[in-house]
């Protein structure tokens, strides 16, 4: 009986496995092609007595306010100067990171058929990171000079969490996060519950739109982050269950288990040393993974289900 349940699980995965392949496959026949607008290293090499070309070029680049000679400034700028020299070491070549950006547009078209590719421009912003990535319906704008790398100098006085995903790999999935913010539809959140249950939409729809991607990446976290919040997955939902956290409309728990962190906030000294960040939208994540292993639901009607239907539906049941 033993062999046969063996077998008979290994047909499943054999089976899974084959459908998978054939999905990724139609889908990478969508073959979107993106090409990458390099303002920032068009901004460069362009003279200031030729800044009408680059406004002709990139007019959505330039406010009505800003002048010339205020354009002249940036340009001549020290600072602005070495952001521009250093992103040009880390993107010699976008080639990558296009190909991750054309794979994601494939998955978007694949399951949202009015998705229209927008145009892609790099540029830099003064490493004002909160706004890395800007997404509208016909561009999209990534400032790459906060993606030079964790250990930059030009990041000392960023928190450390913060930093640790300033890294060229992480473009793609902030565009991703992006996208899902647009596709997303939930009512105001009010308890912890809802706020677990919209970061878990976010991060199953890059589960879908980005599967190239590993799942710590996904999430933010190290190997050995994503280990321990799996490690004590079961701890978690206690935790959260008997202490009434889940329905608790407390101002203080997206601080302490929604937000990005370098810690979770347990209260429990030996705990909080040790945990990521981000538990809420962890435990989310697994509730909305199980609601679609067990529902016949789409991604698109999943992302506009309440998370109280979720969560009933889900079935969710910790690792232990």
């Amino acid at each position: 009986m033993k062999h046969i349940l063996t077998l008979f699980v290994s047909v499943l995965v054999i089976v899974s496995c084959k459908k998978d392949n054939q999905l990724e496959n139609e889908i990478a026949s969508i073959n979107i092609d993106v090409t990458v607008d390099r303002f920032d290293r068009f901004f460069a090499e362009t003279t200031i007595n030729d800044f009408s070309k680059i406004k002709q070029a990139f007019p959505f680049m330039f406010s009505e306010k800003d002048t010339d000679s205020s354009w002249a400034e940036i340009k001549r700028d020290t600072f602005q100067l070495q952001l521009l020299d250093e992103v040009n070491k880390v993107f010699t070549s976008f080639e990558k990171t296009e190909k991750e950006i054309e794979s994601l547009f494939n998955h978007l078209k694949y399951y949202f058929p009015e998705f229209r590719p927008p145009r892609i421009i790099t540029t830099t912003n003064f490493v004002r990171y909160r706004n890395r990535v800007v997404v509208t319906d016909t561009i999209s704008v990534i400032a790459l000079d906060s993606y030079l790398g964790s250990n930059h100098e030009f990041y000392g006085g960023i928190q450390k969490y913060i930093v640790a995903n300033l890294r060229k790999e992480q473009i793609v999935v902030d565009l991703a996060k992006k996208y899902a913010e647009k596709y997303i539809h939930q009512e105001a959140k009010k308890t912890l519950l809802d706020e677990m249950v919209f970061f878990g939409k976010q991060l199953y729809f890059k589960d879908v739109v980005i599967p190239f991607v590993e799942d710590e990446e996904r999430i933010g976290y190290t190997t050995k982050q994503l280990d321990w919040a799996r490690a004590n997955e079961s701890y978690i939902w206690r935790y959260f269950v008997e202490r009434e956290l889940l329905y608790s409309t407390d101002s203080k728990l997206p601080s302490r288990f929604i937000n990005p962190a370098p810690f979770s906030k347990f209260y429990l000294e030996e705990i909080d040393s040790e945990s990521p960040g981000q538990l809420g939208q962890y435990i989310g994540w697994q509730i909305v993974r199980a609601y679609m292993n067990n529902n016949d639901v789409s991604l698109k009607e999943m992302l506009i289900k309440s998370p109280e239907e979720i969560f009933n539906k889900s079935k969710f049941k910790p690792r232990k």
